[in-house]
């Protein structure tokens, strides 16, 4: 429960966590071409810069577009500066970067950890939330409210399914279309938006062929990558496939147990949508699938610990509270305001979040004896002519000093 006094992460969790093992296969069709850029790229960056400063900076200028995003289209309706869309592009584009050298960084410090995975798999959740939210303001999403649920659902739901099926097999996989594609297709979106905003066009909701506009395009695309990722995802994690004692997860347990989390999100998310009597959707997308948006993200953090600790599944979470009380007001003919308890909700899933990553972070980090945003460094002063330093001997050359213990890979 929140802001309970007792530990998370059990002593056995802790140890299995110590000696987890990043796994992953990608074959994705542009990694090996952005590759190039992000190992240049990780050379600029200063070797007393922690990884998961790299990860947490990314995230924070990748959120704060976003929400700026949002302020000037409160209802998904609105067309955009051209600015704001601009920038959210902008700052996509730096999140994908940071995030994707955070890893290298680690190897190139030797601060590899597998708080640095659960960390960027952390971030990955939220910017997941925001940058689904802000391509439907992009596109005006708000005027078919359905496919906007449908979409925020959705990216949540993929990310989910991605780390269930990791948490049965123990590898993440990535596919020919999976983040690096849809994270240059929303690039492309936010870039559209920002040209229609510019020269005052009206390219979202144009006819281009057969009535067919490109927003009609954009939803039939988004809907079709979605299922069909969805249709690979989902058999993969119930196969009974898994790498666990006959075919269960890691953790030994049934491949069906994430499954419940998942369905408590996207069921009450639907039902309170459409049986809402004063419309609490329609009156507030944006707060509403933000809601739902960070619950998804608390589930899937949880996901990962468990994967990462070869624990069970928890079936009881408090941010279930928050749909579980627009539930009960519904069915008593809604005796409180819905935005009443909108709001309410919101604060409360915001802060259990953020209660849980930074007790788990805090509780790793302990165990670990690592810290989360600064990692050993020394610089010393080469001494007469560098000799030491250039035949190799670190006690003379600068750079990061880590502690004697097992290094584990950060992904």
């Amino acid at each position: 429960m929140i802001l309970q006094d007792t530990n998370i992460l059990t002593e056995r969790e802790l140890k299995k966590l110590k000696d987890h093992q990043y796994s992953s296969s990608c074959s994705s069709l542009l990694d090996p071409l952005m590759q190039k850029y992000w190992n240049w790229f990780v050379t600029l960056v200063p070797l007393w810069v922690a990884p998961n400063l790299i990860t947490i900076v990314g995230l924070a200028i990748n959120i704060s577009t976003s929400l700026v995003l949002v302020w000037y289209c409160p209802t998904a309706t609105e067309r955009a500066p051209w600015w704001t869309t601009l920038s959210c592009a902008l700052g996509l584009f730096i999140y994908q970067t940071l995030d994707a050298i955070d890893g290298k960084q680690a190897r190139r410090t030797k601060t590899s950890s597998p708080l640095g995975e659960l960390f960027d798999h952390g971030c990955d959740s939220l910017s997941t939330v925001f940058v689904s939210v802000a391509s439907a303001c992009a596109v005006r999403l708000g005027l078919y409210p359905g496919w906007m649920l449908f979409q925020c659902l959705c990216a949540s739901t993929l990310f989910y399914c991605a780390h269930w099926q990791t948490y049965v097999s123990g590898t993440l996989t990535f596919g020919t279309i999976d983040v690096t594609e849809g994270q240059i297709v929303v690039m492309l979106v936010m870039l559209t938006s920002s040209v229609e905003s510019f020269f005052n066009l009206d390219i979202w909701t144009s006819s281009v062929f057969l009535d067919l506009s490109p927003v009609n395009l954009y939803m039939t695309v988004g809907m079709l990558i979605g299922g069909f990722h969805l249709a690979r995802t989902i058999p993969a994690c119930l196969s009974g496939a898994g790498s666990g004692k006959n075919g269960s997860t890691v953790a030994g347990t049934s491949v069906l147990s994430p499954a419940s989390p998942l369905f408590l999100l996207v069921v009450p998310a639907c039902v309170i949508a459409y049986k809402s009597d004063q419309n609490i959707y329609h009156s507030h997308p944006i707060m509403y699938v933000l809601l739902f948006g960070l619950i998804a993200a608390k589930i899937t953090n949880r996901l990962v610990v468990a994967h990462m600790c070869k624990g069970e599944i928890s079936h009881r979470d408090a941010a279930m509270v928050a749909p579980l009380l627009l539930i009960i007001n519904q069915y008593f003919n809604t005796f409180l305001p819905e935005t009443f308890l909108l709001y309410i909700s919101m604060i409360w899933v915001t802060v259990d979040l953020i209660w849980y990553c930074s007790k788990v972070c805090l509780e790793i980090c302990n165990y670990l004896d690592v810290s989360l945003f600064t990692i050993p460094y020394t610089l010393t002063q080469p001494t007469g002519n560098g000799a030491n330093s250039q035949n190799g001997n670190p006690a003379q050359s600068g750079g990061p000093v880590t502690r004697g213990r097992k290094k584990h890979s950060r992904n």
